[in-house]
């Protein structure tokens, strides 16, 4: 379990926390809110990329105070960039998520990781092929698969849906939901998407412009009309399909309304 309390971050002068505090046991938590609500900031305090002040949490335990090593083997941040254009390989490029167990001599272990992660996201048949030979989607796939090899117990991800057209959305969607089952892996996920969020996550966090919390829970009682008012500042409908699962249609902003 993470547990955030009295988070405080700001860049330059400007308060992107103040005193944000929650706390995320979930295997799938997505992040959801407007444009400048801190949600890829939050998951780079998460991981230690910006010095954030107040107490972040895995278990009680201080993740300031977590050696290098077993922090690389407790969490992987996969960030909104694309992976760099290389002559390596895509079986390569995967097998590198192996980095801290490689030895001069690959294992059957790491090999076998490796085509799995490859396997499990459909992207087996293009193994052979070099990075600078991939479209943009195929780049965000690799990269998934190189963060899946590596067997962490926590993953965040900001924008993983980016440059994926809807059938490999829906896919790398079920993977994450059957990985985090199968292999008791927790993920904190940065999302745009209120529906694609609503379909997976466990536990929706919304946040309001400015960094500020606003709700937390199932996307059954998070995504409601009045949220979508205050937080995202639109009309819309929302409506629960046959799974119980709340769809959002949209109407207009609530910038036009007043306007009339």
């Amino acid at each position: 379990m993470i547990t955030i309390e009295n988070l405080y971050f700001k860049y330059d002068k400007n308060p992107i926390f103040t005193d944000l505090s929650l706390s995320l046991k979930d295997k799938v938590n997505i992040i959801v809110g407007p444009n400048a609500a801190g949600k890829s900031t939050l998951l780079k305090c998460i991981f230690g990329l910006l010095p954030a002040k107040g107490e972040i949490l895995w278990d009680d335990k201080r993740l300031s105070e977590i050696p290098r090593k077993e922090k690389m083997n407790l969490m992987v941040y996969l960030p909104q960039q694309d992976m760099a254009e290389t002559t390596l390989t895509v079986f390569e490029t995967v097998l590198l998520g192996r980095l801290e167990s490689l030895a001069w001599k690959v294992g059957d272990d790491d090999l076998e990781k490796a085509l799995t992660a490859l396997e499990a996201l459909n992207i087996d048949s293009i193994a052979r092929r070099k990075m600078n030979q991939l479209s943009g989607g195929q780049r965000k796939l690799v990269s998934i698969a190189q963060t899946l090899v590596r067997d962490p117990k926590m993953i965040l991800m900001d924008e993983p849906t980016n440059s994926l057209d809807m059938q490999k959305q829906l896919e790398l969607f079920s993977i994450i939901e059957e990985v985090s089952i199968k292999k008791d892996m927790m993920f904190i996920i940065v999302m745009h998407d209120i529906n694609l969020s609503s379909r997976y996550a466990d536990s929706l966090v919304v946040l309001k412009s400015g960094g500020e919390f606003y709700s937390q829970g199932n996307p059954k009682e998070i995504v409601t009309e009045e949220m979508l008012k205050e937080v995202y500042g639109i009309e819309a409908y929302v409506m629960l399909n046959e799974n119980d699962i709340p769809v959002v249609s949209p109407i207009r902003s609530v910038k036009d309304t007043i306007a009339q």
